[in-house]
């Protein structure tokens, strides 16, 4: 095709990884919660209890990536998709015992919190600056496009094949190894250099308290959202997998749109819709079984997991914030990691918080986690009207990826 010849080669080796990763991430996000509820029999404190290991390496990230950062960006997020590959392929052959599974899990999410803050970092290298939404919705919309077939493939395993988990991830193993091979194939070209330590500035206070409200808010939801529907609501597999699917059907459209609003609208604009949004979605998953009937109950929840998922999409205006108020260009990629680790504060810890309450409250003790939900995007919102951004620091030449 004319424009995929026309496409730098680098852009497309990024965007042709970033299909893989789409791939292995639709066997996270459908199987993960069932294969911990059903395969291994965890209740709500294993379960949150569990976020410890699987949210430090987010905590530590500013460290690995600044011991990795002689290998530059490309290289550094290659060695996130290897570790990704070997943590996921272990949870799909070791016995079901607690402390395998959080070695498992260790290793599996030190490969994703790699990945997350340099593929906004990588992204926003390919772009001008006025079309850092557009680029990023781009790359965003290519993953969502992977995750819309992967996931209709895993839901027909699963349905009428009758899959293991060990299968599944034994896929998602092998997609995140191909995902690192383009990586591996990416030119080498001048760039910015980079510190070789994360970097902290005053002006950046605002980007990294919204950091610890997203935090908090993302592990809600990652959390408790899908064990809802898992323990509560005794959802199984295949519906979650149906509902994945959904999910990334809608973000094909919704994720390239969010880019666009971020570009005419603003950050401020689109996360406090966002936070909007979460509060209204939490108190949904806290009342929909006290107002509805079982089944219009469960449907509620439904969309609410659904709108949650597809509002994950907004962390491309905070990588996009910072990028704009950075004082120099070689900060973003830095604070980018530092913003992943600040957020991971309170992702460790959070879940236990939230587990004990669930556990102490009875069999409606969810809600009340979904309330504190609700407050803390309240938090987000009142913070989100304080943005404001820099024009002139949209003139950075932003080097190319390394």
């Amino acid at each position: 095709m004319k424009f995929l010849k026309e496409m730098d080669r680098n852009y497309l080796l990024f965007l042709l990884s970033t299909a893989f990763v789409g791939i292995a991430q639709s066997v996270d996000g459908a199987t993960l919660t069932n294969y911990l509820k059903d395969g291994l029999g965890m209740m709500i404190l294993e379960r949150s209890a569990l976020e410890f290991p699987r949210e430090l390496p987010g905590l530590l990230m500013v460290f690995i990536i600044g011991s990795l950062a002689f290998l530059g960006d490309v290289k550094t997020m290659l060695v996130g998709n290897i570790l990704s590959a070997i943590g996921m392929l272990a949870l799909g052959l070791i016995p079901p015992e607690y402390s395998l599974v959080v070695v498992s899990i260790f290793v599996y999410n030190m490969g994703t919190h790699i990945y997350m803050p340099l593929s906004n970092s990588i992204g926003m290298s390919f772009a001008s600056a006025g079309d850092l939404g557009k680029k990023l919705g781009r790359m965003n919309a290519v993953n969502t496009f992977t995750l819309v077939v992967s996931s209709a493939i895993l839901w027909g395993l699963y349905k009428f094949w009758h899959i293991s988990f060990m299968t599944a991830f034994s896929i998602g193993a092998v997609a995140f190894l191909l995902a690192a091979v383009p990586l591996f194939f990416m030119q080498p070209v001048n760039s910015v250099k980079k510190p070789r330590r994360f970097i902290y500035r005053q002006e950046y206070g605002l980007y990294y308290w919204l950091s610890v409200l997203y935090g908090a808010r993302k592990q809600i939801f990652i959390t408790f959202g899908p064990w809802v529907l898992v323990d509560v609501f005794r959802q199984s597999v295949t519906t979650m997998t149906m509902l994945f699917f959904i999910v990334s059907t809608l973000g094909i459209f919704t994720k390239p749109w969010i880019g666009h609003m971020i570009d005419r609208l603003g950050e401020r604009f689109v996360l406090m819709a966002e936070a909007t949004g979460c509060f209204l979605v939490c108190l949904g998953y806290a009342f929909a079984a006290d107002l509805f009937a079982a089944e219009t109950a469960l449907l509620v929840i439904c969309i609410c997991y659904v709108l949650d998922q597809m509002m994950n999409a907004v962390s491309m205006a905070r990588a996009t914030y910072m990028r704009k108020i950075a004082v120099k260009p070689e900060d973003i990629s830095p604070s980018l990691s530092l913003g992943t680790s600040i957020d991971h504060l309170v992702t460790v810890f959070l879940p236990i918080f939230g587990g004990l309450v669930w556990y102490n409250s009875g069999p409606n003790g969810y809600k009340y986690v979904f309330l504190g939900g609700a407050v803390i995007a309240l938090l987000n919102f009142i913070s989100a009207r304080f943005i404001k951004t820099n024009s002139k620091n949209l003139d950075f030449q932003v080097g190319k990826a390394e």
